[in-house]
């Protein structure tokens, strides 16, 4: 019996922790949105549609950087605060290169990193690493 590969995200609009769950050990990968505090003010100083489109188009990168690390993986639990968990979500359940990948959501507060990996842990039940003869 093949071992379901697990991954949990939690993110914002501004940073996403990319955890992998191997066994009983998380490997985590950070990856920043580039849409920054000062890049808002910046484009906002200029104009406000521009500042959006600025926000879409960076969003839209920062959200393929963290699908292009989910899809080879077959469970995936998105969490956090914000609503970027479910827009990620919805552009993957779009995608028919993400139909083999189970994916759910979960709203989560700001969590430090040991509350993001207990709440990992929980969230999928303990599968051993060695395969079932």
């Amino acid at each position: 019996m093949k071992t379901a590969k697990q991954l949990g995200v939690w993110m914002d609009y501004s940073t996403a922790y990319v955890m992998e769950l191997k066994g009983d050990s998380i490997t985590t990968t950070v990856v920043e949105s580039e849409f920054t505090w000062e890049e808002k003010q910046h484009s906002f100083s200029r104009n406000e549609g521009l500042m959006h489109k600025k926000e879409r188009q960076l969003n839209t990168n920062y959200f393929k950087k963290i699908a292009d690390l989910i899809k080879s993986f077959d469970e995936v639990v998105l969490f956090g605060p914000s609503d970027a968990k479910t827009e990620l979500f919805n552009l993957l359940t779009a995608d028919p290169e993400f139909k083999k990948v189970k994916l759910s959501v979960e709203t989560a507060h700001k969590m430090t990193e040991n509350q993001r990996e207990a709440f990992l842990k929980n969230y999928f039940p303990h599968v051993m690493d060695s395969a079932v003869l």
